[in-house]
């Protein structure tokens, strides 16, 4: 890591007041240009791209200006995970530009032209954004190469072999001439498109496989960045909402007296949508619209809401695990292979609810007038949001225009088919006759107790052994909610009532066991359930990999020795296991108070693989280090890989240490983060991660499946202190803190 630091004797040297002096004019310079960069957004404008200057689009992903600017329009969200430096390294590489010179902005909400290649819909999700960009931006970047190529030989009159191609200009070297793109740019456009184009061989690769700045970098850094809450529009109003506190409650009836005679308000309206109903205050500005709603009183009628809490869920999940359920996997003869078995192990497995917690909470803002909407946000599923929005003001999907920004964070929460957010924006805006544009804003504690979120699950399993301590016999009972019924996706994703997320990690996993059952009880409930960051593994490699480790440890066997014993058939997942266990030199022993837990899982195509390392100190355990190996395929962004795995470890000890999300009498009770706590800077491991060179020419996900291993890894290793099994998450329900 490099940067540009100020040293620490110019510092001392230097006055208090020429500190502050500094300080004051780099604040001014960033609020200029914050301004600048706002207005911009709120005007459906993204950021440099070349304005007056002469442009050449050979095609919709790629602009190339007069004045030498690459623009490159990304169909994906931009909401942290880096998914903007991917796409700019498949376009520089295949066009010979120079890093320096591109930029990129995203794509309008347009499916015909702007569709996942996986789902023909516009949207970010699922890992899938570089994998299913690969070829297309790619051939978006070689046709763009070919066409300034052909301009020049033409100018030229020379053969298209003699010209060479690197850093935005192309040269003639037996002549001496040479061109910058943007001079082409002009006589490119006049030229008909190529229909095939040869992409570079994997040799010649000078961008994909080498780590390059972020462009998105340096806007994130000094204040620039526009996101949603940065979007100021003339006459815009700021909506805040009261939800009920119970699931399925809705207004009976509320006084606004008080909360109207806050200075700001401008109005108080109750709404209802197919998702909920709430009462919205509507102000000039966000704290007198928060003021507004604290001064409301508001009645609900909750003779239909959700009135359980977390111990009776999961009373009722434990008696369906004691059931069989739908069948997802069958192989063999599980249960006569039980029943014959020498030895019998069991374990139950229990994980809550879970937030997604993203660092900005769910916003947007919406303009209605005749027949049409607007939207500024960060949208991760733009097809889903402009049909909600449709469906519910009864106009075209093509009369919902969105303007794309930055997201802060997602980890599936904005991927809602629903429309959630958006549509209740859209209902207060209607509800209160607004043709002005209307900003929804949700806190902390709003978006953490009404939202979506990771099901609940319990997991049952049972393990036959024979007499040489191998297992013959594996049954797998998962409980919970689907996330795809009653969606879009549910024709899609739910066959013979097996929701396919619901036993991801588990029906697929990949150790050799000849008689293998996984079977599914999936559980109606009114809570709103939404995908969350590596979904079905999220808690299927959990209740897989501790029951590994639970069998091992009865039997006295090496974790790692007793994984690789069942792997022959899987190279990729043994690969990962044995580059791991190398790392993290597991076949030394560790010093006296150090302990070790290992997992492995597949997730989105990869595979990754972890050992966690705790030690016991003086002030209590303290999580060391995290060694992590991966198989991604082709990494073409070796930095952006390891940057997603270390967050995806960050987000997945979060939730292992003390993420729930927990219902009393049909309240939810956490609201902010420290009822809701995620890792803090202190909490997080040393982690190293190695990228496996497997010679793959395509890459596979990245963004989430680093989640699903470090909970088991962990848990594992905590085990090994005491042969206590962790059965339960998060850890502080068991009583383990650490330091």
């Amino acid at each position: 890591m490099s940067a540009n630091l100020v040293s620490s004797d110019g510092i001392a040297n230097a006055s208090r007041r020429d500190v502050l002096k500094a300080g004051a004019a780099l604040t001014i310079a960033v609020m200029v240009s914050r301004s600048a960069a706002v207005e911009a957004a709120a005007s459906g404008v993204a950021g440099k791209s070349a304005g007056a200057a002469a442009q050449f689009v050979p095609n919709d992903f790629i602009r190339v200006s007069s004045d030498d600017v690459v623009t490159i329009v990304s169909k994906h969200l931009e909401m942290g995970q880096g998914i903007y430096t991917g796409l700019s390294t498949l376009v520089a590489e295949e066009l010979d530009a120079s890093w320096e010179q591109l930029h990129i902005e995203p794509a309008p909400a347009d499916v015909t032209r702007y569709a996942n290649l996986f789902l023909r819909v516009q949207g970010t999700g699922g890992s899938t954004s570089l994998a299913n960009s690969f070829d297309q931006m790619r051939k978006a970047g070689a046709v763009a190469r070919s066409m300034l190529v052909s301009a020049a030989a033409q100018r030229w009159k020379v053969p298209e072999s003699d010209l060479t191609v690197s850093g935005g200009r192309i040269t003639h070297a037996s002549s001496g001439r040479n061109a910058r793109f943007g001079e082409l740019v002009a006589d490119a456009s006049k030229l008909p498109v190529p229909k095939e184009v040869k992409l570079k061989d994997p040799k010649d690769f000078r961008f994909i496989g080498k780590s390059q700045h972020r462009p998105d970098g340096r806007a994130k850094t000094d204040g620039t960045a526009v996101y949603t809450q940065d979007v100021q529009l003339p006459g815009m109003l700021t909506a805040v909402v009261a939800y009920p506190e119970r699931i399925g409650a809705k207004v009976a009836s509320f006084d606004a007296t008080k909360a109207k005679a806050v200075k700001g308000v401008e109005a108080v309206v109750a709404f209802q949508t197919p998702v909920r109903s709430g009462v919205a205050v509507i102000a000039r500005n966000f704290w007198s619209a928060r003021k507004g709603r604290d001064a409301l009183n508001v009645q609900w009628d909750e003779s239909g809401a959700f009135k359980l809490s977390s111990s009776d869920l999961f009373k009722q999940y434990h008696e369906l695990a004691a059931k069989p359920g739908a069948r997802a996997r069958w192989d063999g003869d599980p249960e006569g292979a039980l029943s014959r078995a020498a030895r019998r192990i069991e374990a139950t497995y229990e994980v809550p609810f879970l937030a997604h917690a993203p660092m900005e909470p769910m916003n947007c803002v919406v303009q209605l007038s005749p027949g049409k909407c607007e939207v500024w946000n960060g949208e991760q599923l733009q097809t889903g949001s402009q049909a909600a929005l449709a469906q519910f003001l009864g106009i075209k999907p093509e009369d919902v225009r969105i303007n794309m920004l930055l997201a802060g964070g997602s980890f599936g929460r904005r991927g809602n088919f629903s429309g959630e957010y958006h549509v209740e924006a859209a209902a207060i805006a209607k509800a209160a006759g607004l043709t002005v544009p209307l900003k929804l804003v949700r806190t902390r504690e709003d978006d953490t107790r009404a939202g979506y979120y990771r099901p609940m699950y319990v997991h049952s399993l049972v393990a036959g052994l024979d007499e040489n301590n191998r297992i013959v016999a594996w049954r797998h009972r998962v409980v919970g909610q689907s996330l795809a019924k009653g969606t879009s996706l549910e024709m899609m994703m739910v066959r013979k009532g097996i929701d396919s997320s619901s036993v991801e990690g588990a029906a697929n996993l990949p150790y050799d066991i000849p008689n293998m059952g996984v079977e599914l009880h999936t559980v109606d409930l009114p809570v709103a359930v939404q995908f969350w960051r590596s979904v079905g593994s999220s808690h299927t490699a959990f209740a897989t990999e501790c029951f590994l480790d639970d069998i091992a440890r009865t039997i006295k066997a090496d974790p790692v020795q007793f994984r690789r014993s069942m792997l022959a058939k899987h190279p990729r997942h043994l690969a990962a296991l044995d580059a791991v266990a190398a790392q993290a030199n597991w076949s030394k022993p560790l010093p006296e108070g150090h302990y070790r837990g290992v997992a492995v899982h597949e997730a989105f195509g990869s595979v990754v693989a972890q050992v966690a390392e705790v030690a016991r100190t003086r002030s209590g355990l303290e999580l060391e280090k995290v060694y992590c190996s991966v198989d991604c395929g082709l990494a073409v962004n070796p930095n952006i890989v390891a940057m997603q795995l270390e967050s995806a470890i960050g987000f997945g000890l979060s939730a292992a240490l003390s993420g729930a999300i927990t219902f009393k009498e049909g309240r939810i009770e956490q609201g902010n983060f420290h009822e809701y706590p995620v890792v803090r800077m202190h909490q997080m491991p040393d982690v190293d991660v190695r990228i496996l060179n497997t010679g793959a020419q395509r890459p596979s996900g990245i963004g989430e499946p680093g989640v699903p291993v470090i909970a088991p890894a962990l848990a594992n290793a905590l085990a090994t202190i005491d042969g206590k099994p962790i059965r339960v998450l998060p850890l502080s329900k068991s009583g383990v803190q650490f330091t």
